[in-house]
């Protein structure tokens, strides 16, 4: 068993045997299923989920399920029930079955058992399968009997296939609604039955009419049957229906609500505070300002510190909503009531300060929403209401580190960091708070509080200086326990100081940090920090921790990933002595820089696996060094102006040829070729971007400003010199009107619009080309070196991870042959694929469809040219589809009239819930070979063999002639 685990262990890890392709795995499992042990069996059984992860084709899987209804055929109620499992974990699946018809024929056939628990596997196996049998009727028929069996666990599986079925078939649905009717309200239907009949009530929405039946037996139920399990169970289905059909949604709220006010039962209130919730969070649209104060009054009234808790959960969802802003602008139309009035805040007030937690931070989100967004001017109170609360619970929940207190002070420090971004006169206050509470508080507490300080830092720069000296304190006095606690918090800490110093850091903060580093062993904190250091622009100090780092790891990959780095953070550091008007300088500063950045690739290269190919790095770092050799090229070809200054015949010439501008000499074609080659950089910066599907937003709004930056070049180039006349201002000016999430982003917008106002103004004053025009360029691109560049979250880490993988039929055994087809036949060209996610599906972005596109060329002709009909010459075509459970097909049809070997290649690129495309990948190559159909072929040959006998007696008579 131990020596299986090893195995499997390193066919997953990539090493040792190849693993086993998808037929000789399923042929496996077949020989444990044909095996004569009931446990082998199970075995092998319990194994195929596995195998459809690993192998998610239709082929493969329609085999393997076959082979697993024959177990469930002929086998035991426990491989049944094996197989039973097998299918509700491979759920995602079932499409892929082809012979739905014949897997169906071989579970259906042992409903007919004599077995009752044999019949209840099977119609839960039927249940299960309700997504692609949603309208069998032989399966609907069964349900229908087994519902009136007199074996309790088959009624139970006939109650979970029709809950099933009810959610897929709109027919089934209607046929068994009067049928579950009957039964519930039947004196003959024992009670624990009835319990679990009224939830498949929920799956009747199909229409309104079936949704309004529904609705009139769920509330007879409630009316007849007041014991607490039926109201609880009836009221939950009633919720759930409401909320599939929507147009019930506000009577809901209102039922709710009265059995919130009216019920006594503790258990029927939690109920209706939890479906309340579950309504707040749906449809918080629905809600009008009578239902908000009705669960206000409740709230007010209630003596039980849990119920409270459960009403202000519900209000502070909605405070978050349209529903607040609707709550207020209604009261703000009546007279009499102000927001300061209204019983919400009376609430979320009298609660900021309660014994409970969880109440106090309710009640503190609750304010912080209204302040945030009710804009008035005269809710200074409720502002200092919500400052006080949130100081109150920070004192509380920073002194305890348990579980809830940290859930408690999360919520806090979001409310702060929203309260500091809505009302930013309110930050600095927040700021001297949570610095004071630092020294004092637990450790686990301190690291959410300097996260949120690091948040308010990266929104309102202005606070950063003023919280330097005391977290510099705060460092210095830190223990130096290798608790995990500890080194979260030296990061927390460390990164807090990197967002405060905004530009260079100072040599006294560098030697606290480093010294505090020296007594923590553990390695992977300081690359944390130096990680922090690299994407806050503080390389010198990044590149010292990289260095120390070096000895440190057991592998030569990561190695090289650090010196790479290393090397980067030097390139970057020597880029900070640049100094406007000092263009030699300035040279020679971007040719260090490029020196170490050549180093730094070469050890990235050597960093990058199989498994891990760095390919987003790599191509970061090639266009950095690209873009600093452009910038190079720039300047030097600004200072030909002095050193190659225009012949004095340039005037001459310029009016001969009718082109005004080659009077500036050579530096105008040097202008022009610098400004293709920016333009050529901003579209390979934007095809990075689009390959960049799984990056955070922060890493693809770096990118989208080195693409600007190489756009501001180009477009100065053209204002400038090549074209003054006919530069529009209008579409650049708006670029720094968006808000900037950081302080890198914010340097680069200053620079920008900076950049654009020069241009503008020598646009106006000044013609082409002057030293003024050059020394505008070259302190430009000196601007934009100067900020510090930041290597962003996906440059280290990728937190979401998707990607696809393709399978085109027909395909040929060996990837080098070519598929055979004839030149008056169209190949039907299948291509399957599945979208593979990695821990987080979904964290940044989702796909919508993938867009398939095959295109074919011609490589090589056939030796004989015979003239045959073309009707297309090449394939090239285009379909979108969206993807099912993470599966997608589609067909192509391709024309192959020319005779020779054709090259086709289908790639896939995806599309986002945003309309967005990324071109992701993958691209694949398969080869045809188009031949001469046999008809053709065969007229073909008679023509030859006609005309060869003609052909010889011309000869004949030429040589008798001769």
């Amino acid at each position: 068993m131990a020596s299986n685990s090893t195995k499997s262990f390193l066919a997953d890890a990539g090493y040792g045997e190849q693993e086993l392709d998808a037929n000789s795995a399923l042929m496996e499992l077949d020989k444990g299923l044909r095996s004569g042990k009931l446990g082998e069996q199970c075995e092998a059984v319990v194994r195929f989920p596995r195998l459809f992860q690993k192998y998610p084709f239709p082929i493969l899987i329609n085999s393997a399920f076959l082979k697993l209804a024959d177990v469930f055929r002929v086998g035991n109620n426990f491989l049944r029930l094996c197989v039973l499992k097998v299918t509700q974990q491979s759920e995602k699946h079932l499409e892929k079955i082809l012979n739905v018809d014949e897997f169906v024929k071989r579970i259906f056939s042992v409903i007919h058992s004599n077995d009752p628990v044999a019949r209840a596997i099977t119609l839960r196996m039927l249940g299960s399968l309700a997504s692609i049998i949603p309208e069998r009727k032989n399966a609907h028929h069964s349900i229908r009997q087994s519902l009136d069996s007199h074996d309790n666990v088959e009624v139970e599986a006939a109650v979970f296939a029709a809950a099933n079925f009810s959610a897929q078939s709109k027919d089934f649905a209607v046929g068994i609604c009067n049928k579950i009717s009957e039964m519930i309200q039947g004196l003959a239907t024992p009670v624990d039955l009835k319990l679990k009949l009224i939830p498949i009530l929920q799956h009747m929405h199909h229409d309104a009419i079936l949704a309004s039946s529904a609705r009139q037996l769920l509330q007879q139920l409630v009316t007849s049957y007041p014991s607490t399990k039926m109201v609880i169970v009836s009221l939950h289905t009633f919720t759930l229906l409401a909320a599939s059909s929507l147009v019930d949604t506000p009577k809901q709220i209102q039922l709710l609500l009265q059995y919130l006010k009216n019920d006594p039962r503790k258990a029927v209130k939690r109920l209706a505070i939890q479906d309340l919730k579950l309504l707040a969070n749906k449809t918080p649209h629905t809600w009008s300002r009578e239902n908000i104060q009705a669960l206000c009054e409740c709230a007010l009234q209630t003596p039980y510190d849990s119920l409270k808790l459960g009403m202000l959960s519900v209000l502070s969802t909605l405070s978050g909503t349209i529903a607040i802003k609707h709550y207020f602008s209604i009261a703000s139309g009546n007279v009499s009531s102000s927001p300061r009035s209204s019983d919400l805040v009376r609430l979320a007030q009298e609660c900021c300060y309660h014994n409970n937690r969880g109440i106090a931070a309710h009640g503190v989100r609750v304010l912080t929403n209204i302040t945030v967004s009710c804009q008035e001017k005269d809710l200074l109170a409720l502002e200092q209401d919500a400052v006080f609360g949130l100081e109150s619970l920070l004192v509380l929940c920073s002194q305890d580190d348990s579980p809830g207190a940290q859930a408690t002070l999360k919520i806090a420090l979001n409310c702060m960091v929203k309260l500091a971004k809505g009302r930013p006169h309110l930050s600095q206050s927040v700021v001297e708070t949570l610095l004071t509470q630092l020294h004092s508080a637990q450790d686990a507490a301190r690291t959410l509080m300097c996260h949120c300080l690091a948040a308010i830092a990266m929104q309102l720069p202005v606070l950063g200086d003023g919280m330097l000296g005391d977290l510099m304190e705060l460092y210095k006095v830190i223990g130096r326990s290798a608790t995990d606690k500890q080194q979260e918090l030296l990061v927390s800490l460390a990164t807090v100081i990197f967002v405060a110093s905004q530009k260079a850091l100072s040599a006294e903060v560098k030697a606290v940090i480093k010294q505090q580093l020296e007594s923590v062993s553990n390695g992977w904190t300081v690359y944390r920090i130096a990680r922090q250091a690299s994407r806050m622009g503080n390389h010198d100090m990044a590149r010292e921790l990289y260095q120390s780092l070096l000895t440190q790891v057991a592998s030569e990959h990561f190695y090289f990933w650090l010196n790479s780095l290393k090397e980067f953070s030097h390139a970057e550091q020597c880029l900070t002595g640049l100094q406007e008007e000092n263009y030699s300088s300035a040279l020679s500063c971007i040719a260090e820089s490029l020196k170490f950045y050549h180093k730094g690739i070469a050890s990235l290269t050597a960093a990058s696996t199989p498994l891990n190919p760095l390919s987003f790095q790599c191509e970061f770092v090639k266009l950095r060094i690209d873009l600093l050799q452009a910038f190079s090229q720039l300047i030097c070809t600004c200072n030909s102006l002095k050193t190659s200054p225009p012949p004095a015949i340039a005037t001459t010439i310029a009016m001969t040829l009718g082109n005004d501008l080659q009077r500036c000499g050579r530096i105008s074609n040097q202008m022009k070729q610098s400004m293709e080659e920016f333009r050529s950089l901003a579209s390979r910066y934007g095809d990075l971007y689009q390959a960049s599907f799984d990056a955070d937003s922060a890493t693809l709004r770096n990118l989208e400003l080195q693409q600007q930056s190489c756009l501001l070049i180009s477009h100065a180039i053209e204002a400038l010199i090549l074209d003054p006349e006919s530069a529009s201002f209008q579409e650049y000016g708006s670029a720094g009107a968006a808000h900037a999430d950081s302080e890198y982003e914010r340097r680069m917008m200053s620079v920008y619009n900076r950049v654009l106002e020069e241009v503008e103004s020598l646009n106006r004053k000044h013609t082409p080309v002057s030293y003024m025009h050059t020394a505008c360029l070259c302190n430009a691109i000196i601007s934009l070196l100067k900020v510090p560049l930041s290597f962003q979250r996906y440059f280290f880490q990728k937190l979401q991870s998707t990607s696809i993988k393709l399978a085109l039929s027909p395909s040929p055994r060996n990837p080098a042959e070519p598929i055979a087809v004839q030149n008056n036949q169209q190949l039907a060209l299948k291509v399957e694929g599945v979208v593979q996610h990695g821990s987080k599906p979904g964290l940044f972005r989702k796909i919508q469809s993938v867009c398939l596109n095959v295109s074919s060329t011609l490589q090589s002709k056939s030796g004989q040219d015979y003239k045959i009909p073309i009707d297309n010459m090449t394939n090239e075509m285009e379909q979108r589809v969206e993807p099912h459970n993470d599966y997608f097909s589609t067909q192509f049809l391709l024309n192959f009239a020319i005779l020779g070997t054709h090259n086709i290649t289908v790639e896939s690129s995806v599309k986002d819930a945003n309309g967005i495309v990324w071109k992701t990948g993958p691209r694949t190559t398969i080869f045809v070979k188009s031949l001469e159909d046999p008809y053709s072929q065969q007229i073909r040959l008679q023509q030859q063999q006609a005309q060869q006998p003609l052909q010889q007696q011309q000869q004949r008579n030429a040589y008798s002639r001769f």
